[in-house]
């Protein structure tokens, strides 16, 4: 289901853009897509964030969508507009499109699968949940972002930190909301926050009553090559994360 009316809004403003090659900054970074600035923080709207997948059963959380995603989006938004597709199908393909590649995809499905997810889940593996092998493994998940919109500040990809989220009123307000709007449209599934400032965010929710602590998979480390720490981080919490998935999904 589509989460705002934005994609219809911003439906011409995406098809004004060349469709036969990737997009630049000078392109996507503009007043036409800026939402919000405050001091060397800069939010712009991205086309990947509008869907949402009411029955996952697994819905994994991320901090913002970086340059890449947004580009990518942009991008596999104006070619699906340009073909006609509906809007609803253009924003699931786009998510689809956009969401982890490369390297933290591969991070990603090895942590899911080290805590024996897909199991639980009744697909072969974790690549089954993000589309792979043809069947229909990625209807139990979704991705999502706490910053559903791409923020970069100084120009360059937001991370959590300079300025730290939770020392940021506007953005540990504007990750609050998001969350309020986005997770009550889903039916209670088991949530995956990557790294500590999301989880952060989600205690403090779980903390004011919004959201159940036992549906959060607490201790999953951020899957990017640059967290270093990953692999211990993993190690560590892992006995502990899959025994909590086991007794969500009543497997334990």
């Amino acid at each position: 289901m589509l989460l705002t009316s934005r994609l219809e809004q911003y439906r011409e403003a995406i098809l004004s853009l060349p469709g036969d090659r990737p997009l630049t900054r000078e392109e996507l970074l503009t007043g036409t897509f800026r939402l919000h600035r405050e001091g060397r923080v800069e939010v712009y709207y991205a086309p990947h964030g509008e869907y949402v997948n009411p029955a996952a059963r697994l819905v994994i959380i991320g901090i913002t969508p970086g340059w890449t995603q947004m580009e990518l989006a942009f991008r596999t938004a104006r070619r699906l507009l340009g073909e006609g597709v509906p809007l609803e199908e253009t924003a699931r393909l786009v998510k689809r499109e956009a969401r982890f590649a490369g390297g933290m995809r591969r991070n990603l499905e090895d942590m899911l699968e080290g805590l024996g997810l897909p199991r639980l889940l009744g697909v072969p593996d974790a690549a089954a949940l993000f589309g792979g092998g043809g069947g229909d493994g990625e209807a139990l998940l979704h991705t999502t972002s706490m910053l559903r919109d791409p923020v970069f500040a100084g120009g360059r990809n937001y991370t959590g930190h300079s300025p730290a989220l939770p020392a940021s009123p506007f953005l540990l307000e504007a990750a609050r909301a998001s969350l309020a709007h986005e997770l009550p449209l889903l039916r209670r599934p088991l949530i995956v926050p990557l790294g500590k400032i999301v989880e952060a965010v989600l205690r403090h929710m779980a903390e004011d009553g919004f959201l159940d602590s036992g549906q959060v998979l607490w201790g999953f480390p951020h899957p990017s090559g640059a967290n270093g720490h990953r692999h211990a981080q993993f190690a560590g919490n892992r006995e502990r994360m899959q025994a909590a998935a086991e007794v969500f999904f009543g497997g334990g």
